[in-house]
This record gives C-alpha cells, structure tokens and sequence, in this order.
C-alpha cells in the first residue's frame, strides 16, 4: 500500500494500518522528543501525545508533502507547546550520555558525559524556532529543504536559523566556559 491507501485505510477504521505508522515512526518520535526535554518521562508523554494529535489530524492530510514531514510537523508542535505550557524548555536533563562508548575509559567516559549535559542544557537555551532546526539539522539528519517543510518556512528562514543557532550556542558555550573559570579564580 502507498501512503495515501493507507491513510485513507485508517480514515475508513483500519486501525491496524494506524498500529503500523505508530510501530514505524515511534522510535523517531520519541528521539526528538528527548532531544528537545532532555527527559524520559517527558519523552514518553509526549511521544503519545504526538501519535494522539497525528490521529486527529490525519483527515486534514493533502498528500501535497510526505507523511513522514507531516509526522514530524505534528511532532515539533506538540513538543513546543507542551514544553511551553509547562513554562519550561527544559526539565533537568537526565544523567546518562545516551551511548556511552566503551572504548573510552572512565575519565574520559566522566568528561564525555560532563560535556554532553553542558551542550544540552545550551541547545535547552536557544529560541524555540533555533533549536527546531538545529535539532532537525543536526540530530535527524534533515536537509534544509525538509527542515523548511517540517517549519513551514523559507530555504532562507531555514538557513538563517541555524547558523543564528549555531552562532547562540558557541556564545552559550564559551560564557559557561568563562563563568567556570571566573569560579574557579574566586575560590
């Protein structure tokens, strides 16, 4: 079946073509979820809330885009406005780097933990539309034109974004980096 057959599928109570969109996407869900709240109870929440509204909304679907990128513009809507509404961007991220190495050994497996939670709670730190494409860009691998479609907004608004993101986060970075050292000249 093609996607419109399957969606037309679930429109017409097929439920279990809804199971398979779920099965198939969930796992890419819920990574971008935990991208952007840095939790796991928050991923799961959320995850479901997206799979809920995606439900709903699918007859207004056009076939004009993928369903994939319409999947995903549910996602980044849900996510905004769930973090929003708690009045947070970001809970306390939790501990654990999400694939620690073995390679590495215990000290640098401690400073690649230490390092991951810095750049976390920097994204955290970023305007809601920078961190939306700089997650899309950078963790999911889309291309700026498919960031564009998920945003619903120009190549360039989409180019803009990210570097400005990029630009936040090394400024993000380095006063963390300068107030640790401030810090430790003051002790």
């Amino acid at each position: 079946m093609n996607e419109q057959e399957v969606i037309r599928a679930i429109l017409n109570g097929d439920t279990r073509q809804f199971e398979e969109i779920v099965d198939q996407y969930q796992q890419i869900v819920a990574n971008l979820c935990y991208k952007y709240s840095g939790n796991k109870l928050d991923t799961e929440e959320i995850t479901q809330q997206v799979f809920v509204e995606l439900y709903s909304s699918l007859p207004r679907f056009r076939f004009d885009s993928k369903l994939s990128t319409f999947i995903y513009r549910i996602a980044v809507n849900v996510i905004c406005k769930s973090l929003e509404k708690e009045r947070r961007y970001v809970r306390q991220p939790d501990e654990q780097p999400e694939q620690p190495s073995t390679d590495r050994n215990i000290e640098q497996q401690l400073i690649y933990s230490e390092q991951h939670q810095e750049l976390k709670l920097a994204i955290a730190q970023l305007k809601h539309e920078q961190r939306t494409a700089l997650i899309l860009y950078t963790y999911n691998d889309f291309s700026y034109n498919d960031i564009a479609e998920v945003m619903q907004c120009s190549l360039s608004k989409v180019e803009t974004l990210i570097f400005r993101a990029k630009k936040n986060l090394a400024t993000i970075l380095k006063n963390k980096k300068q107030n640790s050292k401030n810090n430790e000249h003051e002790q």
